[in-house]
């Protein structure tokens, strides 16, 4: 099988380059978008439809959302912390509209968007970090059901100084604190590993690119769209690739599509 992240920065816009991707790419079996930015009842779901895929989604105005595009049904849908964990003790955290599960095979995937956390010790850095703990608690429940889990999407943290273009200073910067990266790795440490550097040990690989100052021609990128998989599918993982091809394409999402294939 192969599984495929993506955070699109709004599918309506880019509902053309998305299709086109997955017609050049026919063996991807589940395309997990990030950032769609549409309410439930405007998603485009014709355009998947009409190529032979299922839509599964979680939106909301203008901001995050969800969604999941697959060739064949998927089972048991759950969108938010609350369908897996019941009742939270910050209701909050699941308003915004960032995360959706479901079984494919014998695989539970697990498609998010992690909060940005804007500034080092803002208020919304401060819900990344509470987003990050309840996601802990969130994943916990899931591996009691199934050990063969992959997590993958945008999460916004480079999780190693390799996996951005110049770490100079990174301490000071959202998205590569310590703190988030702390965060970030209590989660992995349930028993996660990062699939791509099972192939790629080198740096120069990122998947987002700053729409300024010519991020993406000077390769000025860093890697925060992560497929994460627990060690059942790590041993079963036989590629992961980054596909830098749609972000040359005119007005494009500044990150590009992940992909994993698992036997």
């Amino acid at each position: 099988m192969k599984i495929a992240t993506w955070n699109v920065n709004s599918v309506r816009t880019r509902i053309n380059h998305v299709c086109d991707w997955l017609q050049a790419n026919p063996e991807v079996d589940v395309l997990c978008l990030q950032e769609t930015k549409v309410i439930d009842a405007d998603f485009p779901h014709a355009p998947f439809i009409e190529l032979g895929y299922q839509t599964y989604i979680y939106g909301q105005k203008s901001y995050n959302g969800v969604a999941l595009i697959s060739r064949s049904p998927l089972e048991d849908i759950q969108t938010g912390f609350a369908s897996v964990l019941g009742e939270i003790n910050e209701p909050n955290l699941d308003e915004q509209k960032r995360l959706i599960t479901a079984k494919f095979g014998d695989v539970q995937i697990v498609n998010m968007y992690v909060p940005n956390g804007s500034e080092v010790g803002s208020e919304k850095y401060e819900y990344k970090l509470r987003w990050l703990k309840l996601l802990k608690e969130y994943l916990q429940t899931l591996l009691a059901q199934n050990p063969n889990v992959l997590i993958c999407g945008d999460f916004n943290v480079a999780i190693a100084d390799l996996d951005i273009y110049d770490p100079k200073g990174r301490e000071n910067k959202v998205m590569s604190t310590d703190v988030e990266r702390e965060a970030l790795d209590k989660v992995l440490n349930l028993g996660f590993k990062d699939v791509f550097r099972k192939f790629e040990s080198g740096g120069g690989y990122y998947s987002w690119w700053d729409y300024r100052s010519g991020g993406f021609s000077r390769n000025r990128g860093w890697r925060i769209d992560y497929h994460f998989l627990t060690e059942s599918l790590y041993n079963r993982a036989t590629a992961s690739a980054i596909d830098v091809e749609p972000r040359k394409l005119i007005q494009p999402s500044d990150h590009t599509p992940v992909i994993v294939t698992i036997d």
